[in-house]
């Protein structure tokens, strides 16, 4: 990254703290006002012998401290993992805001060894999941990864994302990486018929809710999955340098698993880049 892409990104992000700081700050005043109400509250009923009145007085007062989120933002979830949780494939950046944009369109790109991928992001539709990717990519988090898997049959898609697949060769922990947290999924297509058609652009998980990581997958072709991953964005532009990857076909390492196997034409993620949101 350069000097002069950084500055452009801390100005995105500064001007979106300039509009969130007067509402964050009633926020953290209001909740430091209810924290010592509710100690106070607690200590008193304590002593009366009613403890579980204390603790529910405590989760009413959770549930109502959350401020609205700014105009023109949503409210996001980003859970961490437990460091005991996080095997060495895990890498650790922190967390994204909890407030993110929710509207303008982003240009994603994608520059590999074979050419540039790029593809549309509207921040209406996936405003956390927008927020979450650009953030791993202001960290530079799939700069110099491989896309470890590709599928041929049945689905056709490319696989990438994952920190760990770097170098040369290939692990059998391939697939297993992501950032230090995980968030919901979101935009998933279960009204469209094929719910992934060709060109989209969609996050991987683990098959279970709300553990969508940095993975995401390029559809080269129509695939009936279930809609259960959220639809990032359309591929605009080098479709064609997947279905080129495709053709020449994978090793089968994940045949017995998931399906597929590493793509035989290497595709290597030089750098990736989230513009900011336009409209």
């Amino acid at each position: 990254m350069t000097s002069t892409r950084e500055r452009q990104r801390a100005a995105a992000r500064a001007r979106l703290e300039k509009e969130m700081a007067e509402r964050s700050a009633k926020a953290r005043k209001r909740r430091q006002t209810q924290a010592i109400v509710s100690a106070a509250a607690a200590l008193v009923l304590v002593v009366a012998g009613t403890v579980w009145l204390a603790m529910s007085l405590g989760d009413d007062d959770d549930k109502n401290d959350t401020a609205a989120p700014a105009a023109g933002a949503s409210e996001c979830v980003f859970n961490a993992l437990p460091a005991e949780q996080r095997p060495p494939q895990i890498k650790d950046v922190g967390v994204p805001s909890n407030e993110q944009y929710a509207k303008g369109v982003q240009t994603m790109t994608i520059d590999t060894n074979l050419g540039p991928i790029t593809a549309k992001v509207d921040r209406s539709l996936v405003p956390c999941t927008a927020g979450s990717f650009t953030y791993l990519a202001e960290k530079n988090f799939f700069d110099n990864t491989k896309c470890h898997r590709l599928v041929t049959e049945g689905i056709k898609v490319l696989q990438c994302g994952d920190p760990s697949a770097t170098g040369n060769g290939w692990r059998e922990t391939d697939g297993q990486g992501g950032p230090s947290y995980r968030l919901p999924e979101e935009n998933l297509p279960t009204d469209k018929r094929p719910p992934y058609p060709e060109g989209v652009i969609a996050m991987a998980n683990s098959g279970q809710p709300g553990s969508t990581g940095s993975q995401f997958f390029i559809v080269y072709g129509d695939s009936p999955l279930d809609p259960a991953y959220t639809v990032l964005g359309t591929i605009t532009g080098g479709l064609d340098i997947v279905k080129d990857v495709a053709k020449a076909g994978d090793d089968g390492a994940f045949a017995q698993q998931a399906g597929g196997g590493h793509p035989k034409k290497e595709v290597i993620i030089k750098d990736l880049t989230m513009s900011n949101p336009q409209g």
